[in-house]
């Protein structure tokens, strides 16, 4: 009863002077009906069944074990297409993290005072990063086939749309001081930005372009599922062979090699901040 007056009947206080204040009536049942209905929602839309799981679930740990004994007589196989992963998301992360410069610049209302350049350009950038990175491989494979081309492009896509959007937000924050008085002596527009902005973004940007890097590295690793080369390439194979001694070995050195980027990469950011 003392919980049912807590969260169905307002509750009243007698201040000080005499005047009554009613507290408002809590919101906690109506949420709680929405959250059980949106479950029961999802449940029926995505054929959701407990009995499913329990019924094949023991599969999962037969595969798991079969993967936590890693073939290791297969590592030969494996450096060749983990080079092509490094070398795609090294370079896709390189491209895409240069061409988000101008776009940001464009994209930043502190400096760009035409709202229509403004509101296309974010629009644009808004687009881009909605495309998710294997449907941009996808289409990149049909335009340039079948191997790393395509994933450096899907890679580069996805680093443009993420770089150039937390670079905006990081110009749109910097003290517009400097850059305003250096205009006000007659430097130009982009002397006034490389001299009084970029030493301010900078650190964060090689910051964020460093920790882009570390995540495409494991993005790189499933666009073979398209055919764009990399990891993903024999990963695909080896799971539709369902020789998961292989894939266990794919995946162990997969990890290694992020882990080691990570430290790096992590090393190198914590210099920068």
């Amino acid at each position: 009863m003392e919980f049912y007056d807590k969260v169905w009947k307002p509750q009243k206080l007698v201040l000080s002077n005499g005047k009554v204040v009613e507290e408002k009536r809590s919101r906690t049942p109506v949420i709680l009906l929405l959250f059980i209905a949106a479950t029961y929602l999802s449940v029926r839309i995505t054929g959701f069944s407990f009995y499913t799981i329990m019924e094949r679930g023991s599969q999962f740990f037969v595969i798991l074990r079969q993967m936590l004994s890693p073939d290791f007589s297969y590592l030969g196989s494996i450096w060749k297409p983990l080079l092509d992963t490094i070398k795609m998301s090294l370079l896709g992360s390189f491209l895409g993290s240069i061409l988000a410069v101008p776009f940001a610049i464009l994209a930043s209302y502190n400096l760009v005072k035409n709202k229509v350049v403004l509101a296309v350009v974010r629009v644009f950038l808004s687009i881009v990063r909605t495309i998710p990175t294997l449907v941009t491989a996808l289409l990149a494979t049909y335009i340039w086939g079948l191997g790393t081309m395509a994933g450096t492009f899907a890679i580069t896509v996805f680093t443009f749309s993420y770089v150039g959007k937390q670079l905006y937000e990081m110009i749109e924050t910097v003290d517009m001081g400097a850059y305003e008085a250096m205009e006000a002596i007659g430097a130009g527009r982009a002397y006034a930005f490389l001299s009084a902005i970029l030493p301010q973004v900078l650190p964060g940007y090689l910051s964020v372009s460093l920790f882009c890097f570390e995540g495409n590295v494991r993005y790189a690793a499933i666009l073979g599922y398209v055919g764009a080369g990399g990891l993903g390439l024999i990963l695909n194979e080896k799971i539709g062979w369902r020789e998961y001694d292989s894939v266990g070995m794919i995946l162990l050195v997969l990890f290694g090699t992020v882990l080691l980027i990570e430290t790096i990469s992590h090393a190198i950011r914590k210099k920068l901040m």
